[in-house]
């Protein structure tokens, strides 16, 4: 038996030095060291031994089986670092190669014309209001002196939902509903900004939605003159120092005397170019005084509550101040169109 074990030991040793991986290894560990092992075997067979050989076959086999323990715990040792300094050079990453560059966002266009407008107003003492994209015709059309059957409301070709439900076609519902929180209590100052929805043949000047901000102001005594003086404030703000504005008669249904607002053209200075079609001037924008009728349904005095509303088209807004000439680019998520708008800030 003794003979037989250092076979083992000599047998094993060889074919652990000659492993070529963890793998290799792990069978040579099982095949001598585990349960089935001729080692095993040998300590299995000492009951035919006489007393006096059993203890000496004994601490040989468990010699041998340390020794072979050992050597295989070495030769894993060196199999892992070679892995590991395998892995390491198939991965290696050369650091002088330059970073890439890393795309850093920017503000949307009509974005920045939001704020800006909002920035204004915010300083004038309004609040920005918000409310529902889908909206009921009650807040949508009637409380605005929109009834049921009225020719105007086919102005504004809707996306219905229901026959009470429908995307809202501009953003002055939400002035309907802060003048119902307010319970015909003034003043009121807002603006609303935000999205809007209406039947159209989408083209290089029309959308099916776009964007509009709305503004109303509620309060004793207010006059059309401080409608103008608002607007003369925002053009110059919006257009530069030396912009003028004119307003025309109009028609809207929740204001009464309703006007167009004009802005003398910033391309020409009101001489006449293709911007302005020859004219020297721009529109710019709808208002007039809150009509009795809107002011009453949100349950306010008429006779002594007085008010005026306006409404604006950011991408109009947009598309004049930075000359773009097609609606859509603002819709297809084009970066080589987002990024003429890059401001590092």
């Amino acid at each position: 038996m003794q003979q037989r074990l250092k076979e083992l030991e000599m047998e094993a040793l060889q074919k652990i030095e000659a492993a070529e991986n963890l793998k290799q290894l792990n069978e040579i560990r099982v095949a001598y060291l585990g349960k089935k092992g001729p080692i095993t075997e040998v300590l299995r067979g000492m009951g035919k031994l006489s007393a006096e050989e059993r203890p000496k076959i004994g601490a040989l086999a468990n010699e041998v089986r340390g020794v072979i323990a050992t050597k295989i715990e070495e030769t894993q040792k060196k199999l892992e670092e070679a892995v590991v300094q395998q892995k390491l050079a198939s991965e290696k990453i050369d650091v002088t190669l330059p970073g890439r560059p890393v795309e850093v966002g920017n503000h949307h266009p009509l974005t920045r014309i939001i704020e800006e407008v909002e920035d204004l107003f915010i300083g004038m003492g309004y609040e920005v209001a918000e409310g529902p994209e889908v909206e009921k015709d009650f807040y949508n059309f009637e409380a605005l002196n929109f009834p049921k059957g009225h020719p105007a409301r086919d102005m504004q070709d809707s996306f219905y939902i229901t026959e009470d439900i429908l995307l809202r076609t501009h953003t002055s519902p939400v002035q309907a509903r802060t003048m119902e929180k307010r319970e015909g209590k003034g003043p009121v100052k807002i603006i609303c900004p935000g999205k809007v929805y209406r039947r159209d043949n989408d083209d290089a000047t029309h959308s099916h939605q776009f964007t509009q901000i709305e503004g109303l102001v509620i309060d004793k005594n207010i006059r059309m003159s401080d409608l103008k003086g608002t607007f003369e404030v925002f053009a110059k703000k919006m257009f530069g120092a030396d912009r003028e504005i004119r307003l025309r008669p109009s028609f809207f249904p929740f204001t009464e005397p309703s006007v167009e607002m004009d802005i003398s053209c910033f391309m020409c200075g009101g001489s006449g170019c293709h911007v302005c079609k020859k004219t020297g001037w721009i529109e710019i924008l709808g208002a007039g005084m809150t009509h009795p009728n809107v002011l009453e349904m949100a349950g306010y005095d008429s006779k002594k509550y007085t008010g005026f509303a306006f409404g604006m088209g950011v991408e109009r807004i947009a598309m004049l101040k930075y000359g773009i000439d097609d609606i859509r680019h603002f819709y297809t998520n084009d970066v080589r169109f987002l990024k003429q708008f890059f401001v590092h800030e």
